[in-house]
């Protein structure tokens, strides 16, 4: 494993945002990604957004080391127990962002069609300032991030293979983020993101 992770800050204004472009190296995420896809007991929620009822455009899992719930677009989450992948990878983010991290949310995008849209990751369970880090295997997808209130600041970063994307302090008060659709023919995407569910 590697012991010194490159990153780079984001520099946009109300936020704390990180990118580590190699936090695994190209093997590692490889294998994570394999081993991922194959043994995660993947389920696929519907959701209710302004008044109706439709399929989640991706697959989810919730693992933690509590039994503590995770809900959104009212969807309630049981977590799993971690895994021994899970727990390996949650070891290596834990020491690099300086936490104990509880939970982990995973999402399996299938193609392009799969998406995630705008959203702040500021539910209750997750605290003031939800510290978040997301770990993206496979596909490369784009993250788009906009200004809640100053609409004319956007910014979009490429998702790469065994990158890490860290979000803290008060970014998810300032600004809503999405994985948009592509028609452009994509292979399969799975993200972790390490959270603190209280």
């Amino acid at each position: 494993m590697q012991f010194f992770h490159e990153k780079q800050d984001l520099g946009l204004i109300d936020s704390d945002i990180w990118y580590y472009p190699h936090f695994l190296n190209h093997q590692e995420a490889n294998n994570y990604f394999k081993h991922l896809k194959e043994h995660t007991p993947w389920r696929q929620d519907n959701i209710k957004v302004f008044g109706k009822v439709y399929a989640q455009p991706r697959l989810t899992a919730l693992y933690g080391n509590n039994e503590k719930t995770y809900s959104y677009s009212n969807i309630q989450m049981e977590p799993l127990p971690f895994s021994q992948d899970l727990l390996q990878l949650k070891k290596l983010v834990d020491k690099e962002v300086g936490t104990e991290f509880t939970s982990c949310l995973l999402n399996l995008y299938r193609d392009g069609k799969d998406s995630n849209g705008w959203h702040s990751d500021n539910e209750d369970e997750l605290g003031k300032n939800p510290i978040i880090a997301s770990i993206s295997l496979g596909e490369e997808r784009f993250f788009h991030l906009r200004h809640k209130s100053d609409k004319t600041l956007k910014h979009k970063i490429r998702l790469e293979h065994g990158s890490m994307l860290l979000m803290k302090g008060s970014t998810q008060h300032f600004w809503q983020h999405q994985i948009a659709k592509t028609s452009k023919k994509i292979e399969e995407r799975i993200n972790l993101t390490f959270r603190i569910i209280r």
